[in-house]
């Protein structure tokens, strides 16, 4: 039979870094390419202690239907949290539980884009989150980073050829994949923005609470005054990914929309996953926790920017995290960023992800690629820097 598929995912292809990750099952191989937690990092103890409490107690609660909207208690908390952090306002405000962060992108995207429509992004950016964009045919147009966040300058010139704009994506905190923070100037000037040209920004912040350096910077949605920003938060990095519990926080009409797309999606996120964070969250110490996450990630990311210093030619820059999971490596301009990769991974048995697989397109150009400090051991960090300065020094020199 000859398929035809809808023009919604027609022109949706699996990416060309597959080529390099495949190796990645290859046991020799040192994989930089995960965004995972470390392994370190999960509560085994405590979710087995609260998932036993959980069925002794609430069988059938945790095994039966929920509301869309998502389990109350959780919900409850989150308002209470964000309250005070100053991303939540009662009285015009809404807040949903999601099936991790990305749904919230996807739900946001669905209820207020048409096809067609400008959707703006920073260049590089989450691949998950382009994805989905991509996949309700929105005129996806990067900006690309510089040191403070997205170039303002280049917004406004995006946003003054592309009058549809409907949203602007922005990963403020620790960014995936370049691991750079926006400053609280550059996010003033950001908002300013999208007040001026009258467009929305879904500001993504899975990675907000893992800062192990520098000061907290206040989010963009802590600085909304006429309803303008949605939020999207996750449990992914500071519980477990698999549980797929995240929250969006937006005006109660743009929530009540995200409500009804959801119902179509998977009607609710699951129960077990929502009450396991609620009960996490009251009966433990959770900021304990967290501060035990961010030592982890600390010594993780300051050993791999040790083992880059060390070992890397010095033609090769790098970003300085402080916070996250990931660091981004640039090469000189004009070298061969993905035949880099593919020689990484081939011959010294290194994975890493091209930076092309976060652009808009994977045809534009970037010499830049991802490494992920959280999830290899620090054995494998060690001998994988020392790997890739000796392939960075035989290709760039010293």
């Amino acid at each position: 039979m000859n398929y035809v598929f809808s023009e919604k995912v027609s022109h949706l292809q699996a990416s060309a870094i597959r080529e390099i990750l495949k190796f990645t099952s290859d046991p020799e191989v040192i994989s930089f390419a995960a965004g995972n937690p470390a392994p370190e990092a999960f509560p085994v103890e405590k979710v087995q202690e609260i998932s036993a409490k959980l069925f002794a107690e609430e069988p059938i609660a945790v095994l039966q239907y929920g509301i869309t909207e998502g389990y109350t208690p959780l919900r409850d908390l989150m308002k209470q949290r964000m309250t005070a952090a100053g991303n939540f306002k009662a009285d015009s405000e809404e807040l949903i539980i999601t099936s991790g962060a990305q749904q919230v992108m996807e739900l946001a995207c669905k209820s207020l884009c048409d096809p067609g429509d400008t959707l703006i992004c920073e260049a590089p950016s989450f691949i998950g989150s382009l994805n989905a964009f991509k996949s309700y045919n929105v005129n996806l147009v990067g900006v690309e980073l510089d040191e403070d966040g997205m170039n303002p300058e280049k917004l406004e010139a995006a946003l003054r050829a592309n009058p549809n704009t409907k949203l602007i994506y922005l990963i403020p905190n620790f960014q995936n994949p370049t691991g750079k923070t926006t400053t609280l100037a550059r996010r003033r000037e950001l908002y300013a923005l999208a007040q001026k040209y009258n467009t929305m920004i879904l500001e993504d912040n899975p990675y907000g609470d893992l800062r192990f350096a520098g000061e907290d910077v206040p989010t963009i949605k802590s600085m909304d005054t006429d309803g303008r920003v949605i939020y999207a938060g996750s449990f992914s990095k500071v519980l477990a990914p698999g549980i797929r519990v995240g929250y969006g926080i937006a005006p109660k009409e743009v929530i009540s929309k995200m409500v009804v797309c959801k119902q179509v999606s998977d009607v609710q996120s699951n129960n077990f996953g929502q009450m396991l964070a609620y009960r996490f969250m009251t009966e433990c110490d959770f900021d304990a926790h967290l501060a035990k996450l961010r030592s982890i990630y600390k010594q993780k990311a300051e050993r791999m920017m040790r083992g880059i210093a060390e070992n890397f030619s010095s033609k090769i820059s790098y970003t300085r995290p402080q916070g996250g999971l990931f660091l981004w490596c640039t090469l000189p301009e004009g070298e061969d960023m993905m035949g880099f990769c593919k020689r990484a991974v081939s011959e010294y048995k290194v994975a890493l992800v091209p930076g092309s697989a976060f652009m808009v397109s994977e045809e534009d150009v970037t010499f830049s690629f991802r490494m992920n400090y959280s999830t290899p051991t620090d054995d494998a960090i060690d001998r994988g820097t020392a790997k890739l300065g000796g392939l960075t020094k035989e290709m760039f020199g010293e």
